[in-house]
């Protein structure tokens, strides 16, 4: 295993994709030991091995070294590169894994990023692809990251456990970030949704329309929620429904909450309207928690912040989520 002095070591699993992420931007190797050690099943998972080999994809000349038993990571990164990629993302996580962090790194790549990311679109554990569409992107706006290339589609959608989903990100390129001065959110003006469901009924997406309005409706008049049930090869390979909201304010702030379903043969059976009405109580939570930037885009905001000029910007967040307290220290100026 290659070691050298000047890489920063870590132990442990956790925050793997964050250091990772913060290796490349930084240009400083990294070696992480004891991945899972004391495990059953030790070692990196797929999902892991899959977004290393995400990172080798869209840089040039990265180092990569594993060990055999899959404990030991040591990368040195290589140039951010960009151009046109795919990749198929493993079933084990959702493609949103993924574009968190291509989106930290897409904007400081050589050339314009345009990436097909293939696998699961919604899940019960990471943000989906309709929510960084909603929240991610406009954040982006914010410093400067903008133009007519700068989009997020998806093609198909994909429920786990089978996956199938397919989206296209693409981003121009952006070596200096706008500051921002993020700090009065405003009130709630809209809420916008997406209710979708694949290989079931689509009844199934009205009655979770149904269910979160009942809800919403008591705060405000200016609710849409939109209904998505694709069919056939756009479906995916496996049932399941869900929705996603937003709430957006008078001043461009963006709020998300999102449910989805249970994995096709895992736990008990979700009723739409249980989901509908439990998503709308997410959302109605997040806008009491405040901030300028929902939960699942605070770090994002951080990194963005760290990255352009020194105390310039500004933030309001609500309490911060576990994500985003564990951004890994020694990696940029001892200012932030």
């Amino acid at each position: 295993m290659a070691t050298q002095a000047h890489s920063l070591s870590y132990a442990g699993c956790n925050f793997l994709r964050q250091r990772l992420v913060l290796s490349t931007l930084s240009g400083r190797p990294v070696k992480i030991r004891k991945i899972r050690a004391r495990d059953d099943n030790p070692g990196l998972r797929d999902f892991e091995a899959s977004f290393i080999r995400l990172l080798d994809k869209i840089t040039n000349g990265s180092r990569i070294e594993i060990n055999q038993t899959g404990t030991t990571l040591y990368y040195q990164p290589g140039l951010l590169y960009g151009g046109s990629v795919e990749h198929d993302c493993s079933v084990l996580r959702s493609i949103g894994y993924y574009l968190e962090g291509l989106l930290c790194l897409a904007p400081f790549m050589k050339h314009p990023l345009k990436i097909v990311l293939r696998g699961v679109t919604n899940d019960q554990v990471d943000p989906s692809v309709d929510v960084l569409k909603a929240t991610a992107l406009p954040l982006l706006k914010q410093f400067g990251i903008d133009g007519e290339s700068f989009e997020l589609k998806i093609v198909r959608r994909g429920m786990p456990p089978g996956g199938g989903g397919e989206v296209v990100f693409s981003c121009p390129v952006r070596k200096i970030l706008k500051p921002i001065q993020l700090t009065d959110p405003g009130k709630i003006k809209r809420i916008r949704g997406m209710a979708y469901s694949v290989r079931v009924s689509p009844q199934m997406a009205n009655r979770i329309v149904d269910s979160a309005r009942s809800i919403l409706n008591k705060f405000i008049p200016d609710i849409y929620i939109y209904t998505d049930h694709m069919k056939g090869v756009n479906s995916g390979k496996s049932p399941g429904f869900g929705l996603s909201l937003v709430a957006e304010t008078t001043n461009g702030t963006f709020l998300s909450a999102e449910l989805a379903s249970n994995p096709q043969g895992q736990g008990a059976a979700v009723l739409p309207e249980d989901l509908g009405r439990n998503c709308a109580r997410l959302l109605l939570e997040e806008i009491y928690r405040g901030g300028c930037v929902d939960s699942t885009n605070q770090s994002l905001a951080l990194l963005l912040m760290t990255l352009g000029q020194q105390d310039v910007s500004k933030v309001l967040l609500g309490p911060l989520s576990p994500y985003t307290f564990c951004v890994p220290s020694g990696w940029f100026p001892s200012w932030f």
